[in-house]
């Protein structure tokens, strides 16, 4: 991909030539547009959750997409038929990318980091799909990249924008809880029949011929892997693979733990431990586990220990909750003078016992945290065309959230316990472990922090 030797922030000339449209630029990344400015938005990966959003962007201009399977990506072509076409994002970014702003990422979690990096290397503003990355140090470098281009950045964990994840860090800065002693978290038991993971009949799945409106090359991106296709990894099921993504925990942690994590300032654990793994293994995610994130003292605060269960008959419930049962999904913070529960993303929160409740939400704490309207996908625009303020799930916040949650992952891929020095990004208990932090990339798949 060529080098860029500047910015291309703002360039709000129009620009057409012969046989090709090109909306002009919006002025974006400085303080004080116009309101109603349209962003040039291109998008890599436009099916299922990329079609979902390109739906989230409804005033803005779609000048570019790309997807490595035709078939799928047809009915975005369809919608778009003014926009430039391409099956691999280096070309799209070195073809296109004068004429883009912004780049939304909606590709399987391995891919998030190449594309990111590209797109940020040439100055554009970059949305990407939760978990941020695929490895510890791809998050550390997409944070770093961001803050030194100076872009805007957001991680589509949508329940970071709601106005629920603001009430349950208010209340816990107000004390209602008291002294937090432990958090729990609880998801569902992966569904190997469901639209998201399927488990094959034999380890490893066997070869299969590549359909031709497929790129089976380009969909491994930066994997070194010999990999061979078969239509179980794609288009929906990569996640149960560790090659790819990271199961259930992976998949669902930047939702469920992203309240605790930003209500108690949590930081990285210290350690992490697969208290129980059932099924699974270092390539395939388990089919039940319970794993355990173990915080040390911060700010003043106590250690503080999350467990957090998938699949089996979940947690047990706590007698000062005052529960009978419990959802399928959701999440508990259980501090000396009351808990605080919220569904499986961080909204509708509430205070447990029952009866506790019904008295605090008569006399709310003060709410001194900015609510964000629209929803996540506006609030990215919105940030761009007023060049501020960063989106809640901005890079320098996602990758922390991440970074936590694939540790979980770790711990649950390998077994037993990891004890981890943030500041070096080491296993320090099990070294052998700790290349896979920051595995290798592909040649033609590096790009530079």
């Amino acid at each position: 991909m060529t080098s860029p030797t500047r910015r291309r922030f703002l360039q709000s000339a129009a620009a057409a030539t012969a046989g090709a449209w090109i909306a002009p630029r919006v002025s974006i990344a400085r303080p004080g547009p116009p309101a109603n400015s349209r962003i040039n938005l291109a998008f890599i990966g436009v099916a299922h959750r990329g079609a979902i959003s390109l739906a989230g962007f409804p005033d803005d201009n779609v000048v570019a997409l790309c997807d490595v399977d035709d078939r799928l990506a047809a009915p975005a072509y369809d919608a778009h038929p003014r926009a430039r076409r391409f099956r691999d994002f280096r070309e799209m970014l070195d073809k296109a990318g004068d004429g883009i702003d912004a780049v939304v990422i909606s590709t399987p979690d391995h891919t998030h980091h190449a594309a990111a990096m590209a797109a940020m290397a040439l100055g554009e503003h970059v949305f990407c799909e939760k978990p941020l990355a695929h490895t510890v140090g791809e998050t550390r470098n997409m944070k770093a990249a961001a803050a030194r281009h100076g872009v805007i950045t957001q991680m589509g964990n949508q329940g970071r924008a709601t106005e629920g994840i603001r009430f349950v860090r208010e209340w816990v800065k107000a004390g209602v809880l008291g002294e937090v002693v432990a958090i729990t978290a609880w998801f569902n038991a992966i569904n190997f029949d469901s639209r998201f993971f399927s488990k094959p009949a034999s380890f490893p799945p066997p070869a299969k011929p590549v359909p031709g409106h497929f790129d089976w090359d380009l969909w491994l991106g930066p994997v070194e892997t010999n990999t061979p296709y078969n239509p179980i990894y794609h288009p929906r099921t990569w996640r149960g693979f560790y090659e790819f993504g990271g199961g259930l925990l992976g998949d669902w942690s930047c939702h469920t733990l992203d309240a605790p994590y930003w209500a108690l300032d949590l930081g990285p654990p210290a350690a992490v431990e697969a208290v129980h793994k059932e099924g699974g293994s270092t390539t395939f995610a388990p089919a039940s586990a319970v794993t355990r994130f173990e915080f040390p003292a911060r700010n003043g605060r106590p250690p503080v220990v999350m467990d957090v269960h998938e699949g089996g008959s979940g947690p047990a419930i706590r007698p000062e909750w005052g529960l009978e049962k419990l959802d399928s999904e959701g999440m508990i913070i259980t501090g000396t003078e009351a808990s605080l529960m919220t569904g499986g993303r961080p909204n509708n929160p509430r205070l447990l016992p029952g009866e506790l409740w019904q008295d605090f939400r008569r006399n709310l704490p003060e709410r001194i945290i900015p609510r964000v309207r629209g929803g996540h996908f506006r609030e990215w625009a919105d940030a761009i065309r007023n060049g501020g303020p960063a989106p809640g799930s901005s890079f320098d916040y996602a990758a922390g959230l991440t970074e936590m949650a694939l540790l979980g992952v770790l711990a649950q891929r390998f077994g037993g316990r990891i004890e981890y020095d943030a500041r070096t990004m080491e296993i320090t208990n099990r070294p052998e472990l700790t290349p896979h932090l920051a595995p290798a990339e592909r040649d033609g798949w590096r790009f530079p922090a």
